[in-house]
């Protein structure tokens, strides 16, 4: 117990600490950017800069999640620290030339690293440092997004409960916890999000809920679908870093058309919109298409916030047919598409009750596990181990 103590005392400092540097610098890049949105027009550029440094300085951890993800399941060598400068470096080069990506690939990558080079010099066994691993996932999902709940649950469930030894429970809740309050401390704030006042359960919702769950699915499936398809003709460039230097211009002239800046970077300005009005029908499906590309090309950053993004538009823009109200059907999708294409519909629900109150749990759940469910086998994490939607709420049942 004090080994562990230590430990996951260790792990959410430097988790939250790392995770308050990061959301710090994202900031002002992300201001710089629109501030100066010329700088657009060198998001190629950019892209082969981040495709030298992978190629000729991080192959070794060019994989990203799905490296620490295979650590986990197969432990091998110590993930490389160079991981947690080198995602830092290229997400905030990513956002600050108009990549359109997320945040928490990076603070899972830099929490899991950084975690996983406690390994030998606290003299750590397979088990112990598969714990030492998922505790860092669940401090940095937690540090980032300011949900400890649900940081802790993600790092346990995104890689299947019935896998997990119970003693990782401790240690990954607490080193969550710890994650978000030294961000906390570091006078690092989160985005609130308000959905306006919640209708009494009814079973007519609850049927609304779950036609949206199905189209929260379709969003997952077709996000998961489309990078994955942009990943592999990606690599049919035999020359890495000309990848992200072509999906780079492929972004560029796409928002040119578009005419708009409104998909690139995190998008929280529209996120948080679409609690207020019915988003653009067209919104969710041009963020599927931009962050595809650029995730697919090779450019660093996560797929959650967009998934956020996602979400949420299109949750927005069913309350012109669902007789529910715009605020519910964003928080649900916000939370929905998430829970399908990550796998993970219980850390969703309790990421919507941290976020939005307890009052939607019963409209969210509902869309959460009919978007899981639906979504079936497709995953941005694709670790083979993390595919299957045999969870730990539906292993019992053979589903």
């Amino acid at each position: 117990m004090l080994k562990w103590l230590v430990l996951t005392l260790l792990i959410g400092t430097a988790a939250g600490t790392l995770s308050a540097l990061f959301l710090t610098l994202l900031n002002l890049v992300t201001n710089f950017r629109e501030g100066h949105t010329a700088l657009l027009y060198l998001l190629p550029l950019a892209g082969f800069l981040i495709g030298l440094l992978y190629h000729y300085k991080g192959r070794d951890v060019e994989r990203g999640n799905h490296l620490v993800f295979d650590t986990i399941h197969n432990p091998k060598d110590v993930i490389s620290f160079k991981m947690t400068p080198f995602v830092l470096l290229g997400t905030l080069i990513t956002h600050l030339f108009g990549g359109s990506a997320g945040r928490e690939g990076t603070a899972l990558q830099m929490a899991a690293s950084t975690a996983d080079q406690l390994y030998k010099p606290f003299q750590l066994g397979p088990d112990d440092r598969r714990i030492l691993l998922i505790a860092g996932l669940s401090a940095g999902f937690a540090a980032v997004f300011g949900t400890p709940w649900a940081g802790a649950i993600f790092g346990i469930e995104v890689l299947l409960l019935d896998k997990i030894p119970q003693k990782a429970l401790f240690p990954t809740i607490v080193a969550a916890f710890i994650g978000a309050w030294i961000t906390e401390l570091w006078g690092v704030g989160h985005t609130h999000y308000h959905m306006g006042l919640v209708p009494s359960v009814s079973w007519k919702g609850i049927g609304y809920s779950a036609l949206a769950g199905l189209a929260f699915s379709t969003a997952a499936i077709l996000f998961v679908r489309l990078t994955h398809l942009f990943s592999t003709l990606f690599k049919k460039l035999n020359y890495p870093p000309l990848r992200p230097f072509v999906g780079g211009v492929i972004v560029l002239l796409l928002v040119l058309v578009l005419g708009t800046h409104k998909y690139i970077g995190l998008g929280i300005p529209i996120i948080v919109d679409a609690f207020g009005q019915a988003s653009q029908v067209e919104d969710f499906a041009l963020k599927i298409l931009l962050t595809a590309i650029t995730l697919g090309a090779g450019f660093k950053g996560g797929e959650v916030t967009p998934l956020f993004f996602i979400g949420a538009t299109l949750g927005s823009a069913l309350s012109v047919f669902l007789p529910l109200p715009v605020g519910l059907l964003a928080g649900m999708g916000f939370v929905a598409v998430f829970a399908g294409a990550a796998k993970t519909p219980v850390a969703c629900c309790i990421m919507a009750f941290e976020l939005f109150g307890v009052s939607c749990l019963i409209y969210v759940t509902v869309a959460c596990v009919v978007s899981f469910l639906i979504s079936g086998h497709h995953s941005i994490y694709n670790a083979p181990e993390n595919k299957s939607p045999r969870h730990f709420l539906f292993g019992k049942l053979g589903i």
